[in-house]
């Protein structure tokens, strides 16, 4: 399916990369909400984020201020012009957030990933024209991050926006939340005319990988980014850890290198052919390497021997992986990639035992 999209166009906001949202994990209080919108006003940013309603994952914490928060949000409109966007997870938040003038709407990923939940919010959304943004779903699922868009696409709304934070993981070593940019860059490739922005503050988990992660977004052609920040990060209540103060933001935003998008000169182009170039080598070599793995399975049939030999296999992972980090590649990367090649031959020499 194609979604019908219609720019995000905002009075008042120029039109260029990167769009940015910025604003604490969660509405607090009165006082924390209206002292972070204006220093970040102050900074020039036009649109602000608060969590009114937080999904957390075990009951007891801090699960959002609710609709009293919304009325803080109101205020941040009048005394600073800015445009103010927050959460929804269910019909109520969505009919809460329209009667007190919200700008922007954004679904969390838990909600993404249940299509119960995002149906519920399209059904309540419909008729009503209003900037809609989709975080990706918790787990790596672009069918479902996609599904979630065709919804609120079908309720009639069309200033759609996707948001990237990352996917849970069990291995947290770096990330809060595994990038896998791949996933946002097929997004990108399927629906091309959609904004995608980055949310660094969910994918870091930690206020110091927020700058780099801005500028890999950038790099990558992402069109904006929404970040966490907070008048005073270390005493939030969520996510303190991953919070960057209006200063630091206005830093990092400062230092973000915007390079051009589509610019081909004759060089790049010539550098392109190359790439094809080496890609049709690729492809012959790989059809060769699946020839010779043909000829191993016929004979492993005339000799009643097994198809996967362990030892073997092995072997060339390791070897490959060495080979790949001499010549300047990451090993895993080469690893992955000769788990594919070998995953096919298999598969081709499946075909002529069991003929």
């Amino acid at each position: 399916m194609e979604l019908e999209l219609e720019p995000i166009k905002l009075e008042g906001i120029e039109d260029k990369r990167p769009l940015v949202i910025a604003g604490p994990c969660s509405a607090e209080t009165e006082e924390q909400v209206m002292s972070t919108a204006k220093q970040l006003a102050d900074k020039g940013l036009k649109i602000y984020r608060a969590g009114i309603w937080k999904p957390r994952t075990k009951p007891g914490g801090f699960e959002g201020i609710g609709v009293d928060g919304l009325a803080w949000l109101k205020e941040v409109k009048k005394e600073t012009g800015m445009y103010v966007s927050t959460e929804v997870a269910t019909a109520k938040h969505v009919y809460e957030c329209l009667k007190a003038g919200v700008d922007i709407l954004w679904i969390g990923a838990r909600t993404t990933a249940n299509p119960f939940a995002v149906q519920e919010i399209a059904d309540a959304l419909k008729g009503v024209d209003i900037p809609v943004f989709v975080k990706n779903p918790v787990n790596p699922d672009l069918e479902l991050w996609i599904g979630a868009l065709e919804r609120i696409n079908n309720a009639g709304l069309k200033r759609l926006g996707a948001i990237h934070r990352g996917f849970s993981s069990y291995d947290k070593k770096l990330y809060r939340n595994l990038p896998q940019w791949h996933i946002p860059i097929e997004l990108r490739r399927r629906i091309p005319n959609l904004p995608i922005l980055c949310d660094p503050s969910h994918i870091g988990g930690k206020r110091e990988l927020v700058a780099p992660l801005c500028q890999q977004a950038m790099d990558l052609g992402f069109n904006g980014l929404i970040i966490e920040s907070h008048c005073n990060p270390d005493c939030a209540w969520s996510d303190a850890a991953q919070q960057v103060t209006p200063d630091v933001l206005d830093y990092i935003l400062n230092l973000l290198v915007i390079r051009k998008e589509t610019q081909s000169t004759e060089n790049l182009s010539e550098l392109r052919k190359q790439i094809d170039e080496c890609d049709n080598n690729l492809i012959q070599e790989l059809a060769k390497r699946m020839r010779v793995a043909r000829e191993i399975g016929t004979y492993k049939k005339e000799h009643d021997m097994t198809i996967l030999q362990t030892g073997r296999y092995n072997e060339i992972l390791e070897k490959r992986g060495s080979q790949g980090a001499l010549c300047g590649m990451d090993s895993d990367f080469i690893k992955k990639v000769f788990e594919a090649i070998h995953e096919e031959s298999v598969r081709q020499q499946m075909e002529i035992i069991n003929k």
